[in-house]
């Protein structure tokens, strides 16, 4: 099952009238938006790029490697040198996670069109079959080009930054995350997407 545009609006008034807070959040700053990215290679290039940095400075390699290159595919990606990588911003760490899934790709060990239409758990097992790609990644790529509308990623800093700050908490460990979000089932998605809106708000970041 997927989430639209029109079912995310839905489900989040559905939320609302669970959780407080979270209505508190859409009360202040409005309904989140749709994000949507391609489910394909290049929107698993960007995800690998936000790993555990800002998502200005994944945007800026990502705008380093769109600019290089006519179109970003595993072979063409394949063929940069280490300096090339370099010059868009790919550290040596995500040059290899980079590679690895280009790879894997172009030896059709992963399809991803075929891949897209199973089910999540199938997915997540799969792609983490790929050097550099563990449980943050996969519910990015799950929740933002799949639309899959249950998932919380407690490896997601601001997410649980934002959980805690709207629930008056000064510890949350990933256990007690996923104990609260337990009543937003099964729509975790969309309260994720509203608490990642609603940490994206206060600070006034711009993406």
């Amino acid at each position: 099952m997927e989430f639209t545009a029109e079912t995310l609006v839905k489900y989040c008034k559905q939320l609302c009238k669970k959780d407080a807070e979270l209505r508190d959040t859409i009360e202040q700053y409005g309904y989140p938006p749709f994000w949507h990215r391609e489910p394909n290679f290049e929107t698993l290039i960007h995800i690998i790029l936000e790993q555990q940095v800002s998502l200005a400075s994944a945007r800026a390699a990502m705008d380093q490697l769109r600019a290089k290159l006519p179109k970003i595919t595993p072979a063409i990606l394949l063929s940069l040198s280490d300096e090339e990588m370099r010059a868009c911003y790919f550290s040596r760490q995500k040059m290899v996670y980079a590679r690895a899934l280009a790879q894997a790709i172009t030896d059709k060990t992963l399809n991803l069109k075929k891949l897209n239409q199973l089910d999540d758990a199938t997915i997540r097992i799969e792609l983490k079959k790929i050097k550099g790609i563990g449980d943050w990644t996969v519910d990015v790529y799950l929740m933002m080009a799949l639309h899959r509308p249950n998932h919380f990623p407690t490896g997601d800093i601001a997410l649980m930054n934002r959980l805690k700050e709207i629930k008056g908490l000064t510890h949350l460990s990933k256990e007690e995350a996923l104990t609260i979000a337990q009543a937003w089932e099964p729509y975790r998605t969309i309260a994720a997407y509203i608490l990642w809106w609603g940490y994206i708000c206060k600070r006034k970041i711009k993406f």
